[in-house]
């Protein structure tokens, strides 16, 4: 006979969607399958450090036998991504025992997933991590929960600019997410058609992406996208704003304002001819409802997960990789995250191979 479990699970860091479905997924499986009693720790490590838990059952998701998690953004249990989690460490392991927890399922980015990790195993708890974030840069897994929608997001907006910028013939500059990794702007850039691409992993010049815009032009294109990621080092050129609405630059600061703006400037320094428009998407990119892919990867992760706690595994994350679910131990992950863009991988290659500039190497 299975021993019955008290499984609590946990959303950290900033959302995205298919959070919801990953506990649905877990909810579903841990008592259809093993018979576990399963809570939910609200806002993360806090809800550890308060002694908080909601419980969580199949009937108590649906409404009228509708089950809203499947396409509900966010996470109905909160999460946070500020704090001093590491200052409390022994509060929170003590939360987990004063719970009653068997073991515990954390879904979070590198970052959550690197602190869960340490309290895991200072804290003796038995832990199996699910990766989620919008900037797809954590090791050892070729997807995530989120990614997959936060670049439809981003797409559609670059769909919905394109008519505006084609109707006045203007350069439309779009900053994403992506922190200090390119995946978001890369993958929506080219899925959305951009002419111009920046991201962290890869230099470029303000005169290169000027050079490329005159092109456009000579060519009959009289608008053009520019996606730029938010992490963005500063051009090799740079004339190096120190605020966004100065067009006098001075040596040896940086820009005060967002990338976005920051290149905006930049070009209008060596272009006076040019219109040009930033829109920042912001926090549009972690809403919405999950893809398709997203829910599948969601309830894959949440089925798997459940599964390597009754097989009595821990210090794991489930990862995707190459078209199926598999365990990873963490340290294995965080030692290779933050995953970056590989500067000449397929789709930085697939990007200039249609005329895309998306800076050089150096």
């Amino acid at each position: 006979m299975t021993i019955k479990k008290r499984l609590g699970i946990l959303t950290s860091g900033g959302d995205c969607p298919g959070l919801n479905a990953v506990i649905r997924a877990v909810v579903h499986h841990a008592t259809l399958t093993y018979n576990w009693e399963v809570v939910g720790i609200p806002y993360a490590t806090r809800g550890l450090l308060d002694h908080e838990a909601t419980p969580l059952s199949i009937h108590g998701l649906d409404l009228r036998g509708i089950d809203p998690l499947l396409n509900m953004g966010g996470t109905i249990l909160g999460s946070i991504n500020k704090g001093d989690t590491l200052a409390h460490v022994e509060e929170i392991i003590a939360g987990y025992y004063a719970l009653g927890l068997d073991a515990l399922i954390g879904i979070g980015g590198d970052g959550s997933l690197a602190i869960l990790h340490q309290l895991q195993s200072q804290g003796n708890w038995q832990f199996v991590g699910i990766p989620k974030t919008i900037d797809n840069d954590v090791g050892q897994t070729q997807r995530v929960v989120g990614f997959d929608t936060a670049v439809n997001t981003v797409v559609d907006a670059l769909n919905r600019l394109t008519f505006t910028a084609c109707s006045h013939d203007r350069v439309m500059i779009v900053e994403v997410m992506g922190r200090n990794a390119g995946h978001l702007a890369l993958q929506s850039g080219i899925a959305g058609g951009a002419d111009v691409i920046l991201i962290p992993e890869i230099p470029y010049s303000i005169r290169g992406v000027c050079e490329h815009l005159e092109q456009l032009r000579r060519r009959g294109r009289r608008f053009a996208i520019i996606v730029v990621a938010e992490g963005i080092q500063l051009a090799t050129d740079s004339s190096i704003y120190t605020s966004c609405d100065s067009a006098a630059p001075l040596e040896g600061q940086r820009p005060s304002c967002g990338r976005g703006q920051y290149i905006a400037n930049e070009i209008r320094a060596l272009t006076h001819d040019l219109d040009i428009r930033v829109s920042v998407l912001g926090h549009i990119q972690r809403g919405g409802i999950p893809s398709a892919l997203d829910r599948l990867i969601a309830t894959a992760f949440g089925k798997a997960a459940v599964d390597l706690l009754a097989n009595g595994e821990t210090g794991q994350m489930v990862a995707w990789q190459n078209g199926q679910v598999v365990a990873v131990p963490l340290e294995a992950v965080l030692a290779k995250s933050p995953c970056l863009v590989d500067p000449d991988n397929f789709l930085v290659e697939t990007a200039r191979s249609l005329g895309t500039y998306i800076g050089y190497h150096p």
